[in-house]
């Protein structure tokens, strides 16, 4: 006698086929961060602009077309960098479309020829190092817009922070301790599974640029206990509830570099992310505790810090050989 079909609890019943699919596909834009999801959006939608006004078809787009758009994007200047996110950007659309990649041989040999003929080295925003750090702290302003420009300033550069992860910070992420703050950075780029990473930064040796004093006198200027850490200041010196939106920490670098004699146009938000890095290696801090520090989990990336820590003379393998 057949045995009766086995009946499963409500928690334990099968998810109809419309809900998986929505469900994953709502997977499918999570792995994602938002910033790049922006960015494909964007790529994606000049795409197809472009396929529009010359009756080429974009989705599923062909090897023909795409071949043309990396060619025309590449004769328009933009650089090699952009056009590979382009084609990043055009196969994901392709996949959230269950389409076959439009990554066909053709494609890939043209995208291998624009990168022999228009491939640079990408360039670089320059590292502050603690000399120029502080000079540009010290040339700030002691209004309520400089104090919290000199903390920034400091607090992301003791911390390695990226500007997106500086500027989603709260006062609720800060522990205040004896040695000085530890910092729970709740989600980064390394970390969009949101795992979550604590970082400690030791009071400075020096008052005039210690991050936590810095750090502590922002909060008390501008009367913050709770909510966005970094937040804009107008110019009549009121401190508004919203935080900082990211793009704003390059212009605070670089108009703290302007004050501090430092070419602007040289540096951004990410130069005081490398100026702890390329510091740490010429001190002789160990990779490990560089990149236990940073979140970086790439030997690699530290690598190119290492190399761009000294001049071409420093340690050079041609140089003591008996010549």
């Amino acid at each position: 006698m057949p045995s009766a079909p086995l009946a499963l609890p409500a928690s334990q019943a099968i998810v109809p086929a419309a809900s998986l699919t929505e469900a994953a596909r709502g997977y499918l834009v999570a792995a994602r961060s938002e910033r790049t999801r922006r960015e494909y959006a964007r790529d994606w939608q000049t795409f197809t602009s472009w396929c529009a006004a010359r009756s080429h078809p974009s989705l599923p787009t062909t090897p023909e077309a795409l071949c043309l758009y990396l060619t025309f994007r590449a004769q328009s200047g933009r650089k090699v960098a952009t056009i590979e996110r382009d084609l990043v950007a055009i196969s994901q659309a392709h996949l959230a479309a269950s389409l076959p990649s439009p990554r066909h041989p053709l494609v890939l040999e043209v995208l291998k020829g624009i990168r022999n003929t228009h491939g640079v080295a990408p360039s670089q925003k320059a590292a502050l190092l603690p000399p120029q750090l502080a000079r540009c702290c010290a040339a700030l302003p002691e209004t309520p817009g400089g104090i919290r420009d000199r903390a920034l300033l400091l607090f992301a550069w003791s911390g390695a922070f990226r500007r997106s992860e500086v500027v989603f910070l709260n006062v609720e992420d800060l522990v205040f301790t004896d040695a000085g703050v530890e910092v729970l950075l709740r989600k980064s780029k390394t970390d969009q599974q949101a795992k979550g990473q604590r970082r400690g930064i030791p009071f400075g040796a020096l008052p005039a640029t210690c991050p936590v004093r810095a750090l502590q006198r922002w909060l008390t200027t501008a009367a913050i206990t709770t909510g966005p850490l970094f937040r804009a200041v107008n110019r009549h010196d009121q401190v508004a509830a919203e935080r900082l939106h990211p793009c704003t920490v390059a212009r605070i670098v670089q108009r703290a570099a302007q004050l501090g004699g430092i070419d602007p146009s040289s540096v951004a938000g990410h130069s005081l992310r490398a100026g702890l890095i390329t510091a740490a290696v010429r001190s002789g801090k160990s990779l490990p505790s560089i990149m236990a520090h940073t979140g970086q989990r790439s030997v690699a990336t530290i690598q190119r810090y290492v190399r761009s820590a000294g001049d071409v003379f420093t340690d050079n393998a041609a140089s003591n050989l008996g010549l």
